[in-house]
C-alpha cells in the first residue's frame, strides 16, 4: 500500500510539474507576441507621424538642359533631405518666360498654402511684393539661378560667377606659367549683363592673382580697372602680368550669336593670338570654328561657363583648354539644403546671407572624368 501510495505521489508531482511548464511556455509566447505587436504599433504610428511638405518650383521656363537638371536637383535634394517623399512630389509651374504667368504661379502655390517655394524670375522685381505675400503667409521662399533684390526671400541661391572665373583664370596662368605671354581676345553674352561681367573680371582677376601675386580683393579690384579700359576702348593689357585683351565680341549668349565677331578678331590677331576667354561655352565653340575656319592653330579657349557634357568632351579631346561649372545639380541641391535647415531644424530664415553659391570648380583635362556627373 505504501509503494503503490508512493508512487500514486510521484506521478501526481511530474503531473503538476509538467502542467507548470507548459503554461510557463504559454506565458513566454503571449508575453513575446504582445511585444511584437507594441513594437509594430510604435513602428506604424512613427510612420504615420512622418511630415511631408509641399513644395512648389516657380520656373522661369523648362525649355532647356540646364532648367531641366535644375528642377530635377531641386525635386531629389528635396527628396533626400525628406522634405517630401518622391522627387516627383515637387509641384513644377512653368512660367515659359511670361512675367503674367509667373505671377499666377506663385499666386497658386500662396492660395494652395505650400510650405516651400523654389523660384527662378524672369522679372525680379515684379516678383518682391509676391515674395512678401507669400513669406506673410509662411511659405518658405528661396530664389535660384536668377538674383532678386533683397527681401524677405530666405537667399538666391546661383553659381558663383565670379568664382568660377577666377578658378577658370587662375588654372589656366598656373598651367601656362609666369612667362607666357598671354594675348587674348575676350567673347562676352550681351552689353550690361552683371552675370557676364563678374564672369570675365573673375578671369581676368585669376590670371592677375597668380602672376602678380595679389590677393583675390586686389587681384578683382585691379580687373575691375583693365575690364573698364576694355569696355572704354576695346583693348586693355597688363603689361606687368604679361597680359593683352586685344579686342571683344558680343555673342547673346551662343554660338550662332559669335561668329561674325570671333571671326573678325581671330583674323586681326592672326600670328598673334594665343587665348580665346569666353563667358560661357557655347561662345567658346564660336572661337574653336573661328579659328578653324581661319586656319589658325595652337589657341587654347578658356570657358568662365557653364560646364556643358559636350565641352567636357571637348576639354577631353584637347579642343577647349577648361571651363568652370555652373552646375544647376549643384544649385538645387543647395537650394534644397537650405529649405531642409529652415523648415526641419528650425534655423533662422534671416540668419542667411544675401546669396550662396557652391564651390567654384574648374573642369580640365586632368579632372574632367571626376565631375562628368555635374555636366547637362
Amino acid at each position: 500500500m505504501k509503494k503503490n501510495l508512493g508512487r500514486i505521489l510521484a506521478a501526481l508531482m511530474v503531473f503538476v510539474f509538467c502542467i507548470g511548464m507548459f503554461a510557463g511556455c504559454g506565458a513566454d509566447n503571449s508575453g513575446t507576441e504582445t511585444e511584437d505587436k507594441e513594437q509594430q504599433t510604435e513602428d506604424n504610428s512613427k510612420a504615420e507621424e512622418k511630415e511631408y511638405y509641399k513644395v512648389g518650383y516657380a520656373a522661369i521656363t523648362m525649355d532647356g538642359d540646364f532648367f531641366v537638371t535644375l528642377a530635377d536637383a531641386l525635386a531629389q535634394g528635396c527628396a533626400d533631405q525628406g522634405l517630401i517623399e518622391k522627387a516627383d512630389d515637387m509641384v513644377v509651374l512653368d512660367a515659359a518666360w511670361d512675367t503674367a504667368a509667373e505671377v499666377e504661379n506663385m499666386d497658386t502655390f500662396i492660395a494652395q498654402g505650400y510650405d516651400v517655394v523654389f523660384i527662378d524670375t524672369t522679372n525680379p522685381d515684379t516678383m518682391i511684393p509676391l515674395i512678401d505675400q507669400a513669406t506673410e503667409a509662411g511659405i518658405t521662399v528661396i530664389c535660384v539661378d536668377s538674383y532678386v533684390s533683397e527681401c524677405s526671400r530666405v537667399t538666391v541661391v546661383y553659381g558663383d560667377n565670379k568664382g568660377n572665373g577666377f578658378a577658370a583664370g587662375k588654372t589656366y596662368a598656373e598651367a601656362k606659367g609666369d612667362d607666357f605671354e598671354i594675348y587674348s581676345i575676350m567673347l562676352s553674352g550681351i552689353k550690361g549683363n552683371i552675370a557676364g561681367e563678374e564672369r570675365r573680371v573673375g578671369m581676368i582677376a585669376g590670371v592677375l592673382a597668380t602672376r602678380l601675386g595679389l590677393d583675390e580683393e586686389k587681384a578683382f579690384e585691379k580687373a575691375y580697372e583693365i575690364n573698364d579700359e576694355l569696355i572704354a576702348n576695346n583693348h586693355a593689357e597688363c603689361p606687368e602680368a604679361k597680359l593683352t585683351i586685344a579686342g571683344q565680341g558680343w555673342g547673346n549668349w551662343s554660338t550662332d550669336g559669335i561668329m561674325d565677331d570671333a571671326n573678325d578678331l581671330i583674323v586681326k590677331t592672326h600670328g598673334k593670338l594665343t587665348t580665346t576667354f569666353s563667358e560661357e561655352d557655347l561662345m567658346s565653340y564660336g572661337a574653336i570654328q573661328a579659328c578653324k575656319d581661319a586656319n589658325v592653330t595652337g589657341v587654347d579657349h578658356v570657358a568662365a561657363a557653364d560646364g556643358l557634357k559636350s565641352a567636357f568632351d571637348k576639354i577631353e579631346a584637347g579642343e577647349m583648354f577648361c571651363c568652370s561649372l555652373n552646375s544647376p545639380a549643384l544649385v538645387g541641391e543647395l537650394a534644397a539644403k537650405v529649405a531642409y535647415e529652415v523648415k526641419v531644424e528650425g534655423k533662422d530664415p534671416t540668419s542667411y546671407p544675401d546669396t550662396m553659391t557652391p564651390d567654384a570648380i574648374c573642369v580640365t583635362k586632368d579632372n574632367v572624368e571626376e565631375y562628368r556627373y555635374l555636366g547637362f
